[in-house]
């Protein structure tokens, strides 16, 4: 496995469940924000990431999640690279959330697991940049 960049964003985020049929929470997808927002609709849910303290009303909010960002651009080409990381996660007994843009990789971890999950990635050889 490539030795990979990982910035730790500095905020907390949140993970919202929302009913199938709630409408896309339009506030948090507007340009100049700096943090990730994830909206993901299904058949039976609309889930949203966002950073704490901007969930929207309505939904079960499951917080104290910190991002972890793989810098990229990653290429497509590139494989096994979530599959890595979840293993080291996973073998330091840190449960983790994840989700992928075009660009590149995120991984959540619980607040709780956040300096074994350091620790995980640095044993493994990846540099892990803390937020200033």
């Amino acid at each position: 496995m490539k030795h990979l960049t990982i910035d730790l964003r500095p905020a907390p985020f949140s993970v919202v469940r929302l009913p199938a049929d709630a409408a896309v929470p339009a506030e948090l997808l507007e340009p100049g924000e700096p943090a990730l927002v994830s909206v993901t609709r299904t058949p039976d849910e609309l889930s949203v990431i966002c950073p704490t303290g901007r969930e929207p009303e309505g939904g079960t909010v499951e917080d104290g999640w910190r991002l972890f960002t793989v810098r990229g651009p990653l290429a497509f080409t590139l494989t096994g690279i979530i599959s890595a990381l979840a293993s080291e996660l996973a073998a330091a007994g840190v449960a983790l959330f994840s989700l992928s843009t075009f660009d590149t990789d995120h991984i959540l971890v619980r607040s709780d697991d956040l300096d074994r999950a350091v620790a995980a990635f640095r044993e493994a050889g990846h540099e892990v940049l803390l937020p200033a």
